[in-house]
Formats: structure tokens, C-alpha cells, sequence
């Protein structure tokens, strides 16, 4: 009912947000020099023990700096080049990433680490289909890796190819069952065509599993939001954090609801249904 009720404007004024969120979850991972982006050992700098793609604002300047200058001593280092663009997409730096990650595919044309890398970065500068075809052409059939499969389906839904992202976020169910990302990348897949009982049955399913991350409450929260239930929203945004991450979290909810005056509409929405009952 909810779903139904939201306006087709409202939908196309979130589909922006919605989208970035999609893509930020699924190409977060796609690397496989290491889960998550993590840091590896070797050549690159250790900077911290967490992802970069869970740093704060701080951690993240500072990963950004690091890597920069090793970068700048060795721009052709495949590892420091990967972890480098990592932080600067995370950074906002997007255009920077791109070059940077152009700069290490040159000198490692055929590393599926780098392709991957690579694409990350096209697809975060909005180069949809060449994203696309790099990312192809790091998969390998005889090993196919689901953190790409589930990339694909990310920049297909970003292409309005709704029907094929949901067959490539299922193909990557079948290589990683159950794994929260995908799942929650399907459930936003649904966000963006406004079936938003779908979505939320898939993000709830998400959350429930083990190694679910707070990207995937915040949609959650986000699509529990769209339907106007905000004190439901907000407290499954500050759920399992600390009060800086929640407060964090919060702060996302309501960017994502920011567009249209859309947070106070629902907020009034929500204390409207609340009063009546």
C-alpha cells in the first residue's frame, strides 16, 4: 500500500540518491586484491587496520595522503595505485580515482585486480558502459568472481536494465548464497523501480545475516523511510552503533530523504499516523 501511494515524482527525485547508494554498496567490494578494500601488505603503506571504505573523515584524509605520496613515488605499484583510487572514490575525488586507476591499467593491462579497480572507477565517473565492459573483461568464466557478477548488476541497474541487474545479482546469490551485500543491492534494485515491498523484504533478509554491515541498515533504513514509517527509519539507522555512527547514520537517512522537503513530509506523515491510531 505504502509502495503504491508514493508518487511517481517523488520516485525519480530519490532515484539519484538511491542509485549512488546502490552502487557505492556493490563496487565497494569488488576488488579482490582483498575483502572490502582492505589494505594489504607488501609494498603499500599501512595506514590502518579497517577498510578504507568504513574509514571516518579523519582516517580517510589521512589514507588519502599516505597513499598519495607512495603513489606519487611509484604511480606504476598495481597495489598502492588499487588502494589509492579506493581512497580517493571514497573521498568524493572521482575524476582523480579515474586517473589514477588509468595510469596502473596501462602498466598492468591484464591484472584482474587492476580491471576490476578500473571499473570501479569508470562506473563512479558515470562512464556506465565502459565500466561495464572493463569489469567483463576481468571476470573469468572458469572462476567467476560474485563481487563482479553483483558490480554488473549495479551498473545495469544505473543503466535502466532492471530485469538483467536483478538475473546478475541472483547469478551472484548462486556463488555467494545469502551474502548481505547482494541481497541488499537487490532489494535497492527494486527501491529504484518503486517496488518498495520487494525492496524491503530483500534489505530485511540482508540485515539478518551475518556479516551485514551498517551501508545495508542505512538502506533499510532509507527504504522503511520512503514508506513514511520514520521513527522505524531512525531507529534502525542508530541500531548496533556507537552513538557517533548513529548520529552518522541518521545523518545519511536523512540526506537520502532530504530531496523535495521528502524527511519532513514523512516525518510529518509518520506523527499524523501515529496521532490517529
Amino acid at each position: 500500500m505504502a509502495a503504491s501511494s508514493t508518487s511517481s515524482s517523488f520516485r525519480t527525485c530519490l532515484f539519484a540518491s538511491a542509485a549512488a547508494a546502490l552502487v557505492a554498496l556493490s563496487l565497494a567490494g569488488c576488488s579482490t586484491t582483498g575483502q572490502k578494500d582492505t589494505m594489504t601488505t607488501g609494498s603499500i603503506p599501512k595506514v590502518a587496520s579497517k577498510p578504507v571504505d568504513t574509514m571516518n573523515a579523519s582516517d580517510l584524509a589521512q589514507a588519502t595522503a599516505t597513499y598519495g605520496k607512495a603513489y606519487d613515488a611509484n604511480p606504476k605499484d598495481r597495489d598502492i595505485g588499487i588502494n589509492y583510487a579506493n581512497a580517493l572514490r571514497m573521498s568524493g575525488r572521482n575524476d582523480q580515482a579515474l586517473a589514477v586507476m588509468q595510469q596502473v591499467a596501462i602498466a598492468h593491462p591484464n591484472d584482474r585486480d587492476v580491471l576490476a579497480a578500473y571499473g570501479k572507477a569508470q562506473a563512479a565517473t558515470g562512464q556506465l558502459d565502459d565500466a561495464l565492459a572493463t569489469i567483463d573483461k576481468a571476470q573469468t568464466p572458469d572462476r567467476p568472481d560474485w563481487r563482479l557478477v553483483s558490480a554488473e548488476g549495479a551498473i545495469l541497474d544505473q543503466l535502466g536494465r532492471s530485469n538483467d541487474a536483478r538475473g546478475k545479482y541472483r547469478d551472484a546469490l548462486v556463488l555467494q548464497p545469502n551474502e548481505p551485500s547482494i541481497l541488499s543491492n537487490l532489494g535497492m534494485s527494486y527501491v529504484l523501480t518503486g517496488d518498495l515491498k520487494n525492496a524491503e523484504s530483500y534489505l530485511r533478509t540482508a540485515v539478518a545475516q551475518p556479516g551485514a554491515d551498517s551501508r545495508v541498515r542505512q538502506n533499510l533504513a532509507l527504504v522503511v523511510g520512503l514508506q513514511g514509517r520514520f521513527a522505524e527509519a531512525e531507529q534502525i539507522a542508530r541500531q548496533e552503533l556507537s552513538p557517533q555512527q548513529a548520529n552518522a547514520n541518521v545523518a545519511y537517512l536523512r540526506s537520502m530523504l532530504a530531496q523535495q522537503n521528502s524527511w519532513q513530509k514523512l516525518a510529518a506523515g509518520d506523527t499524523a499516523k501515529t496521532s490517529v491510531q
